[in-house]
């Protein structure tokens, strides 16, 4: 394992709170210090798998990819006035997401490599880095 993955602490960022690895935002939803917001469409959680108790509110959606019209009232729910932590595929969506929960006067956080991490030189996603590969809790239906 990694030397940075169990500093419970946020690399800074541009324009939201900063960067966390899964385990450090896993820490944090566990000890009731942030909620975990998965911004992937409900297509990717059906297919690829979930995180338990995490909120859905997609970024954008299925099949267009526009934006979400409801993503600022969703997260603005989410929150529940704790920091939040956000999950996507790889950590692209979730670092917009995370900028536009900023805007909107939120405390929030990106989580590194996503759920899948990202692809390897074959293509495939899910053997470098990601919640999922790190043995987080996740399940599928």
């Amino acid at each position: 394992m990694s030397a940075h993955a169990h500093s419970s602490h946020a690399h800074p960022a541009d324009g939201y709170a900063g960067d966390v690895t899964p385990e450090t935002a896993h820490e944090w939803v566990q000890s009731g210090a942030a909620v975990l917001v998965d911004v992937r469409t409900d297509a990717e959680r059906e297919w690829v798998g979930f995180v338990p108790g995490a909120v859905a509110v997609a970024w954008k959606q299925w099949p267009s990819m526009a934006l979400n019209p409801a993503f600022d009232e969703a997260i603005h729910a989410a929150s529940n006035g704790k920091k939040l932590v956000l999950l996507c595929r790889s950590g692209v969506r979730s670092v917009a997401a995370a900028k536009r929960a900023t805007e909107l006067g939120l405390e929030a956080y990106n989580i590194l490599e996503g759920f899948e991490g990202d692809a390897n030189d074959l293509g495939h996603r899910g053997a470098t880095g990601g919640w999922r590969m790190r043995g987080l809790p996740w399940r599928q239906n």
